[in-house]
């Protein structure tokens, strides 16, 4: 059974769950876990470890619009070397700043592969949840697709200092706030694009109609040909891009007060999840080694 399936069974006694965040009270709170064998590659160095695995959390709470306050992680590995330590931590400490967010520590346990569990907590008195998309709302996405996929084809040539720099990718933290006043539904693009699409399109109970081209990265074009620039950029997922509908007369407002370039990429429609008119495959990263 994989993640989502394991989500859905557990939906029903959770009612809170189903976001990108929980929220109680205007507190925001998520939880992620990341193992060396699923997430992070062969030559990734434990300063982007550390700068990766806060950020997932960080974008969490980006997805739901809220202001980040300060993040924690659990790291886990079979011998604790010094200087890997000081390194993640120094990573965790930097993405942390670069958010307005604060590391304020964690915990430290002997675990058989390096794996690390982090929680972030913002807060927000208006959520932007993944519910409320509606037909004619603009689907949009920021920044740009398949960096993930571009560096981990970098990890496999040895290309490795820039491999580690697409890794470090921002939280889009200040995106997020800015969206928040205009969005109706939204969360990150973790799980992929058109994974995200399903999500949104099942919680809001709509369809979405999405059209080509995309905002893919130019590196992927550096690492695939152009057969690959749609799968990398759409299916593989972990870019931690914002993935929103905006309702149309709100759309102008939303694109000139996002510090990250906003890409309409399609509509909200009644039904159906497709690409250029076609079935879009609900595929994309599954946190399941």
């Amino acid at each position: 059974m994989d993640e989502r399936t394991m989500l859905g069974l557990l939906a029903d006694r959770l009612p809170r769950a189903g976001d990108d965040a929980a929220v109680i009270d205007g507190l925001v709170v998520t939880i992620d876990m990341l193992h060396e064998t699923t997430d992070f590659p062969p030559g990734t160095t434990r300063y982007t470890a550390g700068w990766r695995a806060v950020g997932a959390s960080l974008s969490d709470v980006a997805a739901m619009g809220a202001e980040p306050t300060a993040a924690v992680a659990v790291y886990g590995a079979p011998v604790f070397e010094q200087a890997e330590i000081l390194a993640f931590v120094d990573g965790a400490r930097d993405v942390c700043e670069g958010a307005g967010s604060e590391y304020v520590g964690g915990d430290l346990d002997s675990h058989e592969e390096f794996t690390v569990s982090t929680a972030a907590v913002g807060r927000t008195d208006d959520p932007v949840l993944r519910s409320g998309a509606r037909p004619g709302d603009a689907i949009c996405v920021t920044g740009t697709l398949g960096r993930s996929a571009g560096a981990v084809r970098l990890f496999e040539r040895g290309e490795l200092e820039r491999a580690n720099e697409l890794f470090r990718f921002e939280p889009r933290i200040e995106a997020g706030r800015a969206l928040a006043p205009y969005a109706s539904a939204m969360m990150d693009s973790s799980d992929g694009l058109a994974r995200s699409l399903h999500q949104l399109a099942e919680a809001s109970a709509c369809g979405m109609a999405v059209e080509t081209p995309l905002p893919v990265d130019d590196v992927v074009d550096s690492v695939a040909g152009p057969d690959e620039r749609l799968e990398l950029g759409a299916f593989f997922g972990e870019d931690f891009e914002l993935v929103c509908t905006i309702p149309e007369p709100h759309l102008p407002k939303a694109k000139s007060a996002t510090p990250t370039p906003l890409t309409r990429i399609g509509t909200v429609v009644e039904e159906g999840i497709t690409l250029d008119g076609e079935p879009m495959p609900d595929r994309g990263y599954t946190h399941q080694g």
